[in-house]
């Protein structure tokens, strides 16, 4: 479960960071960016805090709502940013992966001394300093509370794409290949926020079979 420790090795404010939509066909990849301005917070919101692959999404959806509340009442600060379908074509989805996690680091209402990125790789250029922990959603809260920032807000995303698009299951598989997103590009093709550089869509791109 996430604590304190990797945050306790910084001084300043620190902010968690992770990105969410790295694996699907469709859509933006989203990066959330959360401090903590007090440890004072929800007990329930420190208490449920993951790794937002762990969790329910009902759970994500009240940690989500939990983490906006905190907000709201200034002891929680929070940012969102994406990088469109047409930004992974152009730089490839680690680039723009870490295009997100900038924007949503340039979001937040106060800039951070430090960074804490989940995963093993770190950006060449960055806003602040950065360090990266491999599994670090499951170990700080900062970068948990990023992690269900940036999923549920990207759910949403892709809730709102099922209403323009309405073939292809997205709210569903949030963009995912599964059986019903495949159904839905036989029969009625590619949408403009498909990830034209993606193996199966360059391939149906170039043969029309998927």
């Amino acid at each position: 479960m996430p604590n304190w420790e990797i945050e306790d090795k910084f001084s300043g404010l620190i902010c968690g960071v992770d990105e969410a939509g790295r694996g699907p066909w469709v859509g933006p990849v989203a990066a959330g960016a959360v401090i903590f301005l007090t440890r004072d917070v929800a007990p329930e919101l420190l208490q449920n805090l993951d790794d937002s692959k762990k969790l329910s999404a009902a759970k994500r959806e009240k940690l989500y709502h939990l983490l906006r509340q905190e907000e709201r009442e200034g002891r929680i600060c929070c940012g969102i940013g994406l990088a469109s379908a047409q930004e992974i074509d152009e730089l490839n989805i680690l680039q723009a992966t870490f295009l997100a996690m900038s924007r949503a680091v340039t979001e937040l209402k106060c800039m951070p001394q430090q960074a804490l990125i989940d995963g093993n790789r770190l950006p060449a250029q960055f806003i602040c300093p950065t360090s990266c922990y491999i599994g670090g959603d499951a170990r700080s809260y900062s970068i948990a509370a990023a992690s269900i920032l940036a999923k549920v807000y990207r759910d949403h995303l892709m809730q709102e794409l099922d209403t323009k698009y309405p073939y292809y299951g997205f709210a569903k598989n949030a963009g995912y290949g599964t059986k019903e997103h495949i159904a839905g590009i036989r029969e009625h093709g590619l949408t403009p926020e498909h990830r034209r550089s993606y193996k199966p869509i360059r391939e149906y791109l170039t043969t029309q079979k998927i």
